[in-house]
């Protein structure tokens, strides 16, 4: 072509390209303050704002209660006596804090307002607090100024320290920790140590539990009631495959070796069972009983770990009131069998009793193992999801036989918190049993052993936190809804208000222009089932404008994508960052979809022996639900993101639904189950079965398999020092990306672990830049600075 003629040709060209530039619609620029505006709903700033919320009830020993009440200056700690319908501080925080920075040494001194308080009980007509404070106990007489001295002997010069927090016995007189893989017992009042077990080695101790991602020094263990005696185990891992994770150094990197069996590991970690008798002199002369029995399973019937309650105690290990027996419930490899077992602490001698087998996977509970040794009638209390609803049952122990149900009909019931042998009465939470509301609201009842009775103890139609005292009178109720705040109450066994506690104040929240989600229900992919969740929308919200959807999602199946195992439908004053989200101009939705819990074991189980399901179908579905609803929700702006578990269903969203999820951000995803740790993948995919082709049953359910069909922008983020999902779950995708020729983008954060810590804030604010980017197609601020991290743990502090 005449250069004259191509230099007119491609002015042109450039002409109508700028024409077309000008006529199109700019994306909007964001500012800083755009930014900050919408981190004012993050939880450190909206969490100060309300007042009087009511935290961790727990009662004394003489009947009374106390609970923190966090008002505008800090938290009080108030003392609630049912007897007398009365409220009052608990003591004199000014003075006490005076003694404790003296008795600590404290620079700076303590705050009244901000005392790090973890328990205390009173003493001497309340003169005398016993508190705990950073796991230490000190005694203050508050009767004159105040003095506080701490009880615990001092440490034996170049004595080695304890492995983890010290486990004591019900009398108060020893404790138990772990110490060079054995257990040891310490003399509270003498501070004399002695070794209970010789014998542990490297991966071979006594009490631990470091398999899989958890690896704590806590000792895992229960007390005899009669203090003599300790049931504990022997932990196996000799055999157990490795992880490795390096350290990101200027310099030679340290390795980190963790024990991390994985689904079709021929060796896998195992526990022998043991009980540990003091003798019942006062010097111990331990000896060690192991129970008659092949090694057992490193499991537990509810969740993914031998102890769920996540730093000490043994859920499914239980003794006779008389500590002559010790009950315990073993869980096969795939969680699909259990065993529920009597053995003699003094012979070591094993009786199987009952036990039950399920096509998918067995849980004993939502949140709390449910089964109940009931030595005193030799009877067992049992749960089971056998006709699809969580119910319990009454066994007898000396037969294994079924005597009959306790509970009936449609809900589960989700936590025992009470068992009354004597007067043959459960207190139970339970989702679901009120066909009028919200599914996921926990509301509390009582029942007799026979199943009669059923008494609704908590009728307000929301969702209720309940701390039940000891000896089953009273019981605190906390209750709200994703849109009211807190009630607090004290309610005698019948269910009746004996005295108002405590009503959250929010007034200074909305004042800030703070508007709670909108709870939303939607139909599933199957087109009938219900399914909810909660709707976010900016506070300049308009319905003239068209706004993208921002999905966050997490597919369980042991807690759904709007929190925990329940559905999180209590109030809070901030979901994550969803408000702060929506107020760069965002639609924010979490739905619970089929696979997670809460509903039917038919609908929890949904997506077993299919994890790459991650409920995304249902994703879909309700998204568009929502986009037939409300005009101003823009299904062709679809963005998706999550963490571990989320960041590997959004990562499934984008390469199989690349129509619809337009913009993903994985966060620590889990995308092959064959590198996760053995208890997860091999409970919710089942065993491992290799083909003769070479794949197997996980094959299909690796991320990396589909990530050839990424159309849309997906951000992947990783700590390289996780010790939960190792980054080489993330990195198996990058390289299917890379090997695909798909753009995409990374960011590893050095030295992080799961959750990111310090590294937080950078986290979220890449996020929202990737969205309003991507999603919005504006313009970020350039690195907005978010509040620092150090600031936030003091703003969030007690």
């Amino acid at each position: 072509m005449h250069l004259a003629k191509t230099f007119a040709a491609t002015l042109l060209l450039a002409s109508a390209a700028l024409a077309q530039t000008q006529i199109q619609p700019q994306g909007r620029v964001y500012t800083a303050d755009d930014y900050a505006r919408a981190e004012r709903f993050m939880n450190y700033n909206v969490n100060p704002l309300v007042l009087h919320t009511v935290t961790e009830p727990a009662w004394l020993p003489d009947g009374r209660v106390w609970y923190r009440d966090r008002g505008a200056n800090g938290t009080s700690y108030i003392l609630v006596d049912p007897a007398h319908a009365s409220k009052a501080p608990a003591f004199d925080q000014a003075k006490l804090a005076t003694a404790l920075t003296a008795a600590m040494h404290a620079e700076p001194a303590l705050d009244p307002q901000h005392l790090p308080i973890q328990a205390f009980n009173l003493a001497d007509k309340d003169q005398t607090v016993a508190v705990v404070l950073h796991g230490k106990r000190f005694d203050c007489d508050l009767s004159g100024s105040g003095v506080c001295k701490s009880p615990e002997p001092a440490a034996a010069p170049n004595a080695k320290p304890s492995g983890g927090p010290p486990e004591t016995s019900p009398d108060g007189r020893r404790a138990a920790f772990i110490r060079d893989w054995n257990l040891w017992l310490r003399d509270l009042n003498t501070g004399k140590e002695t070794p209970l077990t010789r014998d542990g080695v490297p991966n071979y101790g006594y009490a631990t539990d470091n398999a899989g991602w958890t690896h704590s020094d806590h000792a895992i263990l229960v007390w005899s009631p009669d203090s003599q005696r300790i049931a504990t185990f022997q932990q196996d891992q000799r055999k157990t495959g490795e992880v490795y994770l390096t350290n990101v150094v200027a310099g030679h990197p340290e390795l980190a070796t963790l024990k991390n069996p994985l689904p079709g590991d021929k060796d896998v970690t195992m526990i022998e069972r043991v009980v540990i008798d003091l003798g019942a002199k006062a010097e111990p002369k331990p000896r060690i009983v192991r129970l008659k029995m092949a090694p057992d399973q490193h499991r537990s019937s509810l969740c993914d770990d031998i102890s769920c309650q996540g730093s000490s105690g043994w859920d499914d290990v239980q003794w006779s009131a008389d500590s002559k027996s010790l009950a315990f419930v073993s869980t096969s490899r795939d969680h699909k069998q259990e065993w529920m077992r009597l053995a003699n602490p003094e012979t070591g001698d094993v009786r199987e009793v009952m036990g039950e087998t399920v096509p998918t996977f067995f849980e004993s509970g939502n949140g709390r193992v449910n089964w109940r040794y009931l030595s005193k009638s030799n009877e067992l209390l049992w749960f089971s999801e056998r006709d699809n609803w969580g119910q319990l049952y009454l066994y007898d122990i000396a037969s294994g036989k079924l005597k009959h149900p306790i509970t009936r009909g449609d809900g589960n019931v989700t936590q025992v918190l009470g068992v009354d042998e004597d007067q043959r009465t459960l207190y139970f939470l339970a989702v679901g049993k009120e066909p009028s509301l919200d599914p996921y609201y926990q509301l509390f009842y009582s029942v007799n052993f026979d199943g009669n009775n059923l008494k609704l103890l908590t009728p307000e139609p929301a969702d209720h936190t309940i701390t039940l005292s000891p000896d089953r009178k009273f019981f605190v109720d906390t209750y709200s809804t994703p849109t009211k705040p807190q009630m607090t109450v004290l309610r005698d066994s019948g269910g009746n208000i004996v005295q108002a506690i405590a009503h959250q104040d929010i007034s200074r929240l909305v004042a800030t222009g703070w508007q709670p989600p909108v709870p939303i229900m939607v139909k599933a992919r199957d087109r009938q089932t219900d399914l909810y969740g909660l709707l976010f929308r900016p506070t300049n919200f308009s319905t003239d404008a068209k706004y993208p959807v921002v999905d966050l999602v997490y597919p369980g199946p042991q807690q759904g994508s709007c929190g925990a195992p329940n559905g999180s439908r209590s109030f809070t004053a901030s979901h994550r960052d969803m408000q702060a989200l929506a107020e760069l101009g965002f639609i924010v939705v979490c739905i619970d979809g089929m696979g997670t819990p809460g509903r039917s074991k038919a609908f929890h189980t949904a997506a077993y022996g299919n994890m790459a399901d991650y409920t995304i179908p249902d994703q879909v579905a309700g998204i568009r639900d929502l986009g037939a609803r409300y005009p101003w929700i823009d299904l062709d702006r679809v963005g998706i993101w999550g963490h571990s578990g989320g960041g590997a269903a959004t990562a499934a969203a984008m390469f199989r639904f690349p129509d619809f999820f337009k913009v993903g951000i994985s966060e620590s995803g889990n995308h092959d189950n064959r590198v996760y740790e053995d208890d997860w993948g091999e409970k919710y995919q089942g065993l491992l079965v290799s083909n003769a082709d070479g794949t197997d049953n996980y094959t299909a359910q690796a991320n990396q398999t589909y990530a050839k069909d990424l159309k849309g922008h997906l951000l992947l983020m990783h700590g390289t020092a996780d010790d939960n999902v190792p980054p080489v779950n993330t990195l198996l995708v990058v390289d299917a990306l890379i090997k695909a020729n798909k753009d995409f983008d990374l960011v590893m954060i050095p030295n992080a672990q799961h959750g990111y810590a310090a590294a937080a804030q950078y986290a979220m604010r890449r996020r929202w830049d990737y969205f309003v980017r991507y999603l919005g197609g504006g313009t970020p601020p350039h690195e907005y600075e978010m509040k620092p991290y150090a600031e936030i743990q003091k703003l969030l502090a007690p």
